[in-house]
């Protein structure tokens, strides 16, 4: 490979995980072609933003129908917020959109040296409903 292509694919976005039991199976991804781009080509808000759609989309990929995705504030004791919606704004700032447990509305503006998410399943507001899966709905803007 020659040393220009070399330093190309370092610029790419890479995925690596291990896990204490072996036997986790995570399921595997195809990177959307909005993160096959070279790292230097988006802002760090940008780049937080599409990741944790992929971790967001990941995480719901292992949930039951009786339960949804949320988000708990990791160093804090601030609470949980459902995640409805997300967002970026360049360069540096990330933002999740939703409501907490007694159904009022949240919001979390974030920078993105600052970003430390934690992932929770709750179960559904309406258990008649279909869960909602927000992370399937963000990756489709990635493509």
């Amino acid at each position: 490979m020659a040393e220009g292509s070399d330093k190309a694919a370092q610029d790419l976005p890479r995925v690596h995980e291990v896990h204490a039991d072996p036997d986790t199976q995570i399921p595997a991804q195809e990177l959307p072609k909005g993160l096959q781009k070279p790292v230097a080509q988006k802002s760090p808000a940008q780049w937080a933003y599409e990741r944790m759609i992929l971790y967001i989309q990941n995480f719901e990929k292992q949930l039951d129908s009786e339960h949804e995705v949320a988000m708990g504030f990791a160093g804090s004791d601030a609470g949980v917020l459902r995640i409805e919606g997300m967002g970026f704004f360049d360069p540096d700032i990330i933002t999740f959109y939703g409501t907490d447990p007694t159904g009022a509305k949240t919001q979390l503006v974030q920078h993105v040296s600052q970003l430390s998410v934690i992932l929770r399943a709750l179960p559904k507001l309406d258990k008649s409903a279909e869960a909602n899966r927000i992370g399937f709905r963000l990756a489709a803007e990635l493509e």
